[in-house]
């Protein structure tokens, strides 16, 4: 007889492992403990050496499908002569390792409770277990107990507690557990705002009343796992329009809920890699191509004449081929769902520029004015999330948003990182992030956390939320961050946050507060954070080129950057630094307006027009960005353009999309960020395809006067082309898409000039699917090995990601 005690850390508390290892360890006999803490999970097993052996084996072998965990220590002890197995109550750690579970849908068996008329959680929207349900959105601390989540306000029935108790129930030590008899409740209210009908005050199920206003039209706010969602039915377009009036959203597409896989595929081409997302316990929004009409048609003929499906209102996604897709994910959203006969839009219930409501008073004070009526639940939520939006692209997934489902779970920093930033004793980092899609990252030994995505920082409330998240995440992880990542823009309220903490608690401070530990601040320019993000998720040892395209950056020679090319060089044998240099960009063009200009591409236009051609544009009343100027404007426009009034040079690749887009006459002002650029993309031929890269529009690379090596794409015959064949009437399809293939020509150039076999694409403006796959595509052709996000957003929610690589590699 030995005695073996095994150290586990990583995902092992609230994905029934505990319970998996009272059975395994029972049924193969051995006596000992299995115990949760802080740290993750100890167990002691005493038996044969060879049984232990098998114990082992079948740890890793039959392990639960969420868990993953790995060996930290197995330790021989003397025999203690144990009676039995036993789960032991958790321990208190001195470091806290565990990691916390994201929420996870719903899963079949306690659907099945849901649906079951003699079950008795039949019809509750409470029902979980411990494979399913809310887990990061109720966690107060660690180890994760039922009283350290806002559960411990509902103490169990005696049939729950039962549950609870019992190793072989898979409710055993599910910490939300609860029934219509202890647990949440739900309630319905009418809102102040003026209502689409004249539903009368009314009491019974909350549901029915729920079901019954978003029928008739109404908007309703509902408070579900880790926020609010805004609710109305897809399929009304006067609903639909009056909830864009209220929020003042006037064209950003709007997110669906659908019944059940087979609904969504009555609106949408589904692939077995999207149809699997669409059905993960993650429970993203899917990013999916619409089906044509004449797919519909045919589909209907196929299925022998079978009902069309309601159509969805146009207002839902404007000129958009595309719909943002997901099912529903709680039992509240199952029940709703089942009830309705119709898709529902389901979009982040909070107020312009603010973050999601989480709280009910809070709801009911911001969304008064949006929703007509108010579902609500009495379990407190305690770290809020969005909803995740992912697409798939080259058959990989591709995080648009990580939030629910995938948010906090850590990711590996790269394996070849400097030795010491491997150990216990590296020290802990917090990277800030950027000012725009904000989330912030953090490490912890050979890990980096990245937070759920938190919005922009424009306003008080997200700004509010961000540093409250800072704060969640510092006491969960008894976190004392030595060091302070920030983008180099020192305007970002990211950045001025990450001075204000290192100012008030310098290195040399004598004993801060724990919670707010003496730090130094390093900053890192954002499109290396971009390229970083991206090299983090596939490194590779040898030097690479970054391709980081987006709409702004504060570039290192005070410019806005956002059309870059940099070489990377990571640490050789001996070295500890990381080498970034820009190796290119493009063409540089005056901004009209600075900052304004992300919001009017006529004047990304103008300041190209008048870069390329001089004064003489102001004639070309033919052209749109000339037209949506009055005279008054115009006169403006030309002084500042010509004395250099306010009117900084950008390489961004974003602001020349922008651009484009107004020569072309689709948008002179926009509503949301990246409208005139998706306006572009959406041009292309649906079918994905791009004609012969050959065709491409010219877009030379040629040196960049007085900088050395450095080069640049000149853009010039570009705009050239496009409004020669603008002039000429040739289509905006056949114009966008030639547009298209000289970007991915130009990367083509930049990849041969260089000659790095890796090429990394990042960058908000590689959300655009059909120039990311066509590079991709393109790049493999001609012997290069693109790398693209997957895991991360690459947009700016990975730039916490990147700015927590940098500085693990000593990045400054």
């Amino acid at each position: 007889m030995i005695h073996q005690q095994f150290y586990l850390t990583g995902i092992v508390q609230g994905v029934g492992f505990r319970p998996f290892v009272y059975r395994l360890a029972t049924d193969l006999n051995l006596k000992g403990w299995v115990q949760n803490s802080s740290e993750g999970v100890t167990i002691a097993v005493e038996g044969k050496a060879e049984t232990i052996a098998e114990f082992s084996r079948r740890l890793w072998l039959e392990k639960p499908l969420l868990s993953d965990f790995k060996l930290v220590e197995q330790v021989a002890k003397p025999c203690a002569g144990f009676e039995a197995f036993e789960i032991r109550p958790s321990a208190k750690g001195s470091t806290k390792r565990a990691l916390v579970l994201p929420d996870l849908a719903t899963c079949p068996a306690c659907l099945r409770d849901v649906f079951d008329p003699q079950n008795r959680r039949y019809h509750y929207a409470f029902t979980n277990c411990t494979y399913c349900g809310p887990r990061h959105s109720i966690l107060l601390n660690l180890p994760y107990d039922r009283g350290h989540t806002t559960m411990r306000h509902f103490p169990m029935c005696a049939d729950c507690q039962q549950e609870y108790d019992n190793p072989r129930d898979r409710r055993f030590h599910a910490q939300p557990n609860a029934c219509p008899t202890c647990g949440p409740q739900l309630t319905f209210s009418r809102s102040g705002a003026p209502s689409s009908s004249s539903l009368p005050e009314s009491s019974g199920d909350p549901l029915h009343l729920t079901v019954e206003a978003i029928g008739a039209g109404e908007i309703v706010a509902i408070k579900g796992i880790g926020g609010f969602h805004l609710v109305c039915d897809a399929t009304n377009e006067q609903a639909v329009q009056t909830l864009r009036e209220r929020k003042a959203r006037l064209h950003k597409p709007f997110a669906l809920m659908v019944k059940d896989l087979a609904a969504a595929q009555q609106y949408c081409q589904i692939s077995p890699v999207e149809a699997d997302l669409l059905s993960a316990p993650q429970a993203p929004i899917v990013l999916l191509t619409r089906l044509l009409t004449r797919h519909l048609e045919k589909k209907v003929e196929e299925q022998y004449l079978a009902p069309i499906a309601p159509a969805i209102a146009s207002s839902v996604a404007p000129d958009n081929p595309n719909l943002g897709v997901m099912l529903p994910y709680s039992p509240l959203h199952h029940l709703l769902m089942q009830r309705l006969a119709m898709p529902i839009v389901a979009t982040s219930g909070n107020r312009s520029d603010e973050p999601i409501c989480i709280d009910n008073e809070e709801a009911l004070q911001h969304l008064d004015s949006i929703a007509d009526a108010f579902l609500l639940h009495d379990r407190p939520i305690a770290c809020p999330l969005d909803d995740s939006i992912v697409r798939v692209v080259d058959g990989q997934i591709m995080m648009m948003r990580r939030s629910r489902g995938y948010a906090p779970l850590p990711l590996p920093a790269p394996q070849c990182l400097p030795q010491s930033f491997s150990q216990t004793s590296a020290p802990t980092i917090l990277a800030v992030g950027g000012h725009l899609k904000n989330t912030i990252a953090f490490t912890r030994d050979d890990q980096i956390f990245l937070s759920p995505h938190l919005g922009d920082l424009d306003s008080v409330e997200t700004l509010n939320r961000f540093e409250t998240t800072i704060a969640q995440a510092c006491q969960l992880y008894d976190l004392r961050p030595q060091i302070i990542v920030r983008d180099a823009h020192p305007d970002y309220a990211s950045s001025q946050f990450a001075e204000q903490w290192v100012q008030s608690f310098p290195p040399d401070s004598p004993s801060p507060p724990k919670s707010v530990p003496s730090s130094k601040i390093v900053s890192l320019q954002h499109h290396q954070a971009h390229f970083l993000a991206c090299w983090g998720e596939h490194p590779v040892q040898k030097p690479a080129l970054g391709v980081i395209w987006d709409g702004t950056g504060l570039g290192t020679d005070g410019q806005i950057w956002g059309g870059e090319f940099f070489e990377l060089r990571p640490p050789s044998k001996g070295q500890t630094k990381l080498q970034i240099r820009r190796v290119a960009h493009l063409r540089p063009f005056p901004l009209l307006g600075g900052d304004r200009a992300a919001r009017e591409p006529r004047r990304s236009a103008l300041g190209l027009l008048y870069s390329a051609f001089g004064a003489q544009i102001w004639d070309w009343t033919h052209l749109a960005p000339i037209q949506s100027c009055s005279p008054q404007e115009r006169k403006i426009f030309e002084k500042m353009l010509q004395n250099h009034l306010n009117v900084p040079l950008t390489s961004s690749m974003g602001r020349l999309f922008d651009g484009v887009a107004a020569i072309l006459g689709l948008f002179q002002e926009i509503s949301f960020e990246g409208q005139a650029a998706q306006a572009l993309e959406y041009l292309l031929p649906h079918n994905g395809e791009l004609a012969d890269i050959h065709s491409a529009y010219p877009l030379p690379l040629q040196p960049t006067i007085g900088s050395g090596d450095l080069r640049e794409l000149n853009w010039h015959p570009l705009i050239q082309a496009v409004l020669t064949d603008l002039e000429a009437g040739r289509s905006l399809s056949a114009i966008t898409t030639a547009f298209h293939q000289a970007l991915v020509a130009g990367i083509l150039t930049v990849a041969n000039t260089l000659g790095h076999s890796d090429v990394y694409l990042s960058g908000g403006c590689f959300q655009n699917l059909h120039l990311l796959q066509q590079t991709i595509l393109q790049l493999r052709q001609t012997n290069f090995t693109p790398h693209w996000p997957q895991q991360v957003p690459p947009n700016d929610g990975g730039i916490a990601f990147g700015q927590a690589i940098g500085a693990l590699l000593r990045q400054e």
